[in-house]
C-alpha cells in the first residue's frame, strides 16, 4: 500500500512539475515563435518514441507476451482515438459559441493534455510495477516531454484573455491526472505478471498515438521546416542514450 501511495505521489508530482515549468513561459514570453514551439513538440516525440520503442514495448513482451503486449497496445491506441474524437467535437461546439481562437486553442490544448497525461501517468505506475529502473526513467522522460505541452497549452490561454497567474495554474492542474493514472497502473499491474505486460502495452500504445497523431501533427502545423524533423530526430538520440544507460 505504501509503495502505490509513493507511485501516485510520483506521477502528482511529474505531471504538475512538467507542465507547471512549461507554464512558467506566460511570465517571461508574449509570443511564442512557432518554430521554436514546433522544434521542441518534435524533441518531445522523438524522445518519447525511443524510449517507447526501446524500452516499454520490450518490456511489455517480456512480462506479458506477444498476446498481451498486442492487446494493451490496441487498446491504448483506441483509447486515445476516442479521447481525440471528443476533443476534436468539444471543439466544433466551441466554434459555435465563438469564442477567440486563441482562446479555444489553449482550452482544447488543456483538455487534451489532462486526458492525455493519464496514460502517461498509467505507463509511470506500470514502469515502476515492473521495475523501479525503467519507472524512474519513464518518470524523467515524460516530465521534459510535458515542458513544452505545458508551454504550448499557456501561451494560446494567456493570449486569449486569460491573466498569467490563472494560465499557469490551469497548466499546472493539467498535470494532475498523471497522478491519477499513475495510481491505476500501479494497482492493475500489481494484478499479475502477464497483466504488467498488458499495461504497459496499453500505455506504449496510447502514447504512440499522442506522439504520431498529437504532437507531430501539431507541430508540422506550426512548421513545415527542416528545424522539426532535426528536433525529432535530436530527441530521438537523446531518447536512445537514455536507455542505454539504464
Amino acid at each position: 500500500m505504501d509503495n502505490i501511495i509513493k507511485i501516485t505521489l510520483i506521477g502528482l508530482v511529474t505531471g504538475i512539475t512538467g507542465t507547471g515549468t512549461g507554464g512558467l513561459a506566460v511570465f517571461f514570453i508574449k509570443d511564442m515563435n512557432p518554430r521554436f514551439l514546433s522544434f521542441i513538440l518534435e524533441f518531445a516525440a522523438g524522445l518519447m518514441t525511443a524510449v517507447v520503442c526501446f524500452e516499454l514495448i520490450p518490456e511489455a513482451f517480456s512480462y506479458g507476451g506477444t498476446a498481451s503486449a498486442f492487446i494493451g497496445i490496441l487498446i491504448g491506441v483506441l483509447t486515445i482515438m476516442i479521447v481525440e474524437e471528443f476533443i476534436t467535437r468539444a471543439g466544433d461546439r466551441k466554434q459555435k459559441n465563438k469564442k477567440t481562437g486563441l482562446l479555444r486553442a489553449g482550452i482544447l490544448m488543456a483538455v487534451g493534455i489532462s486526458l492525455h497525461n493519464f496514460p502517461e501517468g498509467f505507463a509511470v505506475g506500470a514502469g515502476f510495477g515492473a521495475s523501479t529502473t525503467l519507472g524512474i526513467m519513464l518518470t524523467t522522460v515524460i516530465m521534459i516531454h510535458d515542458i513544452p505541452e505545458g508551454i504550448a497549452m499557456a501561451i494560446p490561454l494567456r493570449a486569449g484573455g486569460f491573466s498569467k497567474s490563472k494560465a499557469f495554474l490551469i497548466t499546472v492542474l493539467s498535470g494532475v491526472p498523471m497522478g491519477i493514472g499513475a495510481l491505476a497502473g500501479a494497482v492493475l499491474g500489481g494484478i499479475s505478471k502477464g497483466f504488467i505486460g498488458t499495461c504497459l502495452g496499453f500505455a506504449a500504445g496510447a502514447m504512440l498515438y499522442v506522439i504520431y497523431g498529437e504532437l507531430i501533427a501539431e507541430s508540422r502545423r506550426l512548421h513545415t521546416g527542416r528545424l522539426s524533423p532535426i528536433g525529432n530526430l535530436m530527441g530521438f538520440v537523446c531518447g536512445v542514450v537514455v536507455t542505454l544507460l539504464n
